[in-house]
């Protein structure tokens, strides 16, 4: 018996190993090829590129999409979503469009991965004129100088700066407001480094400066 097995394994050894191998190989090529692919849906953030700059996004698309890629499961395995960037570009954005198509050509992914479905197929947002205006400086004070003195004075410089945002975010006579200066107690001429606080969260500073200072003139009461 033992013999018999021995010649079973050992004759012929070099033709029955060709034949593993070609065997193998006939394998691979009629193995379905859902069996050696499969599908993966991953959650990518949407990138914004190439606003032009006289536009402003006042209503932002979603910041996330759903992409549904293909690769064989040893490639799609190792894949996360930091391997796939979603772009939209808005290079041609148009002040009258509100839903932007998003397609799978968009996607960037991996070599061998393929894209096969992105969820949403559009998205929608919304754009406005982008407008610079100079805008007043107004100073808020609180408290009073210490008693037996008074205020003569208060100014801020500069007394403007230039603001930027959407042009419906802008109303007339708005002010851009400087952190509460403290004159409790003061009994002499003070300078204040002060914050300034625009009207809106959708408008910016359109300059370097971001503080101003408020110069409070205080002179000893006269009898």
């Amino acid at each position: 018996m033992i013999r018999f097995l021995r010649n079973l394994f050992l004759r012929n050894w070099a033709l029955k190993v060709i034949a593993l191998v070609l065997a193998f190989v006939l394998w691979l090529t009629l193995i379905p090829e859902e069996k050696t692919f499969s599908e993966r849906t991953l959650v990518v953030p949407l990138e914004r590129r190439n606003l032009p700059a006289d536009f402003e996004l006042v209503v932002p698309p979603p910041a996330t999409i759903d992409v549904t890629i293909r690769a064989r499961n040893r490639i799609l395995s190792q894949i996360t979503d930091k391997d796939v960037q979603a772009v939209l570009n808005l290079s041609r954005a148009r002040l009258d469009q509100q839903d932007y198509p998003l397609n799978p050509d968009m996607i960037l992914v991996p070599p061998d991965v393929q894209v096969v479905q992105v969820f949403p197929n559009t998205v929608k947002l919304r754009l406005e004129r982008s407008v610079q205006v100079v805008m007043d400086i107004q100073i808020v004070a609180v408290g009073k100088v210490k008693e037996g003195f008074v205020q003569t004075k208060i100014e801020v410089i500069p007394s403007q700066v230039n603001v930027r945002g959407p042009e419906s975010k802008f109303k007339v006579k708005e002010k851009v407001r400087t952190s509460p200066v403290d004159l409790t107690d003061l009994e002499q001429t003070k300078a204040f480094e002060v914050d300034l606080i625009l009207p809106h969260p959708e408008v910016r500073l359109a300059e370097a400066r971001t503080r101003a200072t408020v110069v409070v003139t205080v002179e000893k009461k006269v009898e």
